[in-house]
């Protein structure tokens, strides 16, 4: 018999309401209360999320504004190296019981993401790990063995692990349509060239997504309504 997860339809809300809702979903996992989750989302307004143990980042940061709104500063409840949430679709995975380390996790846990974009004409390989990775402020200057890439070696996902009493929390970054001079501005670097992905539109993907996690871990989903923080107890 096929497992039974939940899904959460996209919901586009601020930094702080989407980490909360991350943290609580895998709380009630935790608890026995609620079965996996697979839920997408976006960010309203632009945040840049900090990994829980990024402690420095640059003073102007406090102060940065896009489109006359200021940029949010979150901390997300996993590791990893700073995101800028603007154009981009996140995902986020909530399970338990899985076995090895944390790179087989990591690989276990990424095969829907490999499968869904093969299927969208994108193939997609995990990185290599760089010794540098913690000298940058961006995760996306450079990837590990947790992320994917393209056939180029663009980094088009990236995701960052919770671990808890058994249970995951893994959420990523997938870049559909940066602003390519934002990126610059926050990180003064300039973006390498990218995917054409303008062709599939944020339903089609997710569905796309969402079909291939069923698929790779035959299971099938329940819809679970969440509305932003009002549903958080």
């Amino acid at each position: 018999m096929a497992a039974v997860w939940h899904y959460i339809p996209p919901i586009e809300a601020s930094g702080k309401t989407q980490m909360a809702i991350d943290a609580w979903l895998l709380d009630q996992h935790l608890q026995g209360k609620i079965p996996s989750v697979l839920r997408f989302y976006t960010w309203k307004p632009v945040a840049i999320s900090l990994g829980y143990h990024q402690r420095k980042y640059p003073d102007f940061w406090d102060n940065l504004t896009y489109k006359g709104e200021k940029v949010d500063l979150v901390r997300r409840p996993s590791g990893g190296r700073a995101v800028l949430h603007q154009g981009d679709l996140t995902y986020a995975i909530i399970t338990s019981g899985l076995k090895g380390s944390r790179q087989e996790n990591y690989e276990t846990l990424c095969q829907f993401l490999i499968a869904g974009f093969g299927e969208l004409g994108i193939p997609l390989s995990y990185g290599h790990q760089q010794r540098n990775y913690g000298h940058f402020d961006s995760c996306f200057r450079t990837h590990t063995k947790a992320d994917l890439v393209t056939e180029t070696g663009y980094k088009l996902i990236g995701s960052a692990q919770l671990r808890r009493q058994g249970a995951i929390l893994q959420h990523g970054s997938i870049r559909l349509t940066p602003d390519l001079g934002l990126y610059e501005k926050v990180f003064s670097e300039a973006l390498q060239p990218m995917p054409n992905l303008e062709q599939h539109s944020s339903s089609q993907i997710i569905s796309t997504l969402s079909q291939a996690l069923q698929n790779c871990f035959d299971l099938v989903f329940v819809e679970t309504v969440v509305r932003s923080g009002r549903d958080l107890p």
